[in-house]
């Protein structure tokens, strides 16, 4: 297949405007373990979301593809609303509701302008260094992609949620960027290849960023769960085995997906024959994104 078929149609950054005033912490009705858990996402997105864009805006101009070079402009733009969208679900809905995230975003913020920066640790790197600093992360990009993937089909497709009386709000919110995330879902797979990354160490860095990714939400969502007496006895936390029990029980109640659901669908990324294109349906996101209530509020 060429190159010049993978994202078609072209991608198209939308805005968004969503209205918290009514979204309840507990946004699934008689599921706090569930509505916490998924709240993390608007914690631990922002700030990787908008280093991809750093990152790319460094890859940009070695990129020789005309159409790759526009999806990844394209990609930029899309990241950085889905950035914006959940921290003014932050301050607009967690704040605004007396939840503590600072812990956590300060957290991911270290993890992205320490560890993973430019000059990592504030050490510049030698010249010959950079670039495969650089393919380095772009690697860490398609991995937590595909994970991004895998999760925006489970909630496009997810019912239970709307069948519980979920919020509406933040069900669009999730479904908004999991289309998103499908629509996009070949551009950072088919960038790292095109800068030289292989398969060998695409293997080791979805080794590594899949399993921090696991960690770093059951760690915000226990932070989050911390902050609800009803958890207090249970006294949450990323090293304790009742987390992630919890989680292996929402999975099989249909309110979350199980760790063991995500952890099969992210094998095909360790294949070498792996194509991103497979792992989603183009036409099923567009036809959220067509009827999205966050898209269609900022459009009007």
């Amino acid at each position: 297949m060429s190159r010049q078929t993978r994202t078609l149609p072209p991608l198209v950054p939308r805005k968004v405007a969503f209205d918290w005033s009514k979204t309840p912490l507990e946004w699934i009705p008689g599921q706090p373990f569930a509505s916490h858990f998924v709240n993390e996402i608007n914690l631990l997105l922002p700030a990787g979301e908008f280093w991809f864009c750093r990152v790319y805006n460094q890859a940009l101009p070695l990129v020789t593809d005309p159409k790759l070079r526009d999806d990844v402009r394209a990609f930029m733009r899309q990241e950085s609303m889905h950035a914006r969208a959940h921290a003014s679900a932050i301050e607009d809905y967690l704040h605004a509701r007396g939840i503590e995230t600072r812990t956590n975003t300060e957290q991911e913020d270290r993890l992205f302008e320490t560890l993973l920066a430019d000059q990592p640790f504030g050490r510049k790197l030698p010249q010959w260094a950079e670039r495969r600093w650089l393919v380095f992360r772009l690697g860490v990009i398609a991995a937590i992609e595909h994970m991004t993937c895998v999760l925006g089909n489970y909630i496009l497709h997810n019912e239970s949620w709307e069948a519980a009386g979920a919020d509406p709000t933040l069900l669009d919110l999730l479904r908004w960027h999991g289309a998103e995330e499908i629509e996009h879902r070949c551009v950072a797979f088919d960038l790292y290849r095109h800068l030289g990354g292989g398969y060998p160490s695409r293997y080791y860095l979805a080794a590594i960023a899949m399993p921090a990714v696991f960690g770093l939400w059951v760690h915000g969502a226990a932070h989050l769960m911390k902050q609800d007496p009803r958890f207090a006895r249970h006294k949450p936390s990323v090293f304790r085995p009742w987390i992630w029990r919890e989680w292996f029980r929402n999975g099989r109640e249909g309110w979350l997906p199980s760790p063991l659901w995500i952890a099969l669908r992210e094998l095909p990324f360790f294949s070498p024959w792996y194509d991103p294109e497979t792992e989603g349906s183009t036409e099923e996101a567009l036809a959220y994104l067509e009827r999205s209530p966050g898209a269609l509020a900022a459009a009007a």
